[in-house]
């Protein structure tokens, strides 16, 4: 007994091998953008966020704290200082990942 073919697309998958099984469902195909513009959009994501909790975490509280707008600028800029601080150390443990990488794996 054979079934008779269906008309709806949505049953389409039953009368179609499985090569096109997935695309029949959608999956997502062969995209446009390449490896390193989807790594910079992530790295540009991330700073964006490590800029918005440093804007949080630090330059607001260190801010907020004073009245006087030359002690406010004082703290931003001292502020600043910490977030160079932050890139530096950040910038030596990533050297000493890529110098001692080869020797530790």
């Amino acid at each position: 007994m054979t079934r008779p073919p269906l008309q709806n697309p949505q049953f389409a998958y039953e009368r179609t091998s499985v090569r096109s099984l997935a695309s029949a469902f959608g999956t997502i195909g062969p995209s446009g953008v390449s490896n390193q513009s989807v790594t910079y959009l992530v790295g540009a994501g991330c700073a964006v966020i490590v800029v918005i909790a440093f804007a949080m975490l630090v330059v607001v509280p260190a801010v907020s704290s004073y009245r006087r707008p030359l002690q406010r600028i004082a703290a931003m800029f001292l502020s600043l200082y910490v977030l160079a601080a932050f890139v530096g150390v950040g910038v030596l443990l990533g050297l000493l990942i890529i110098v001692e990488w080869p020797r530790l794996f």
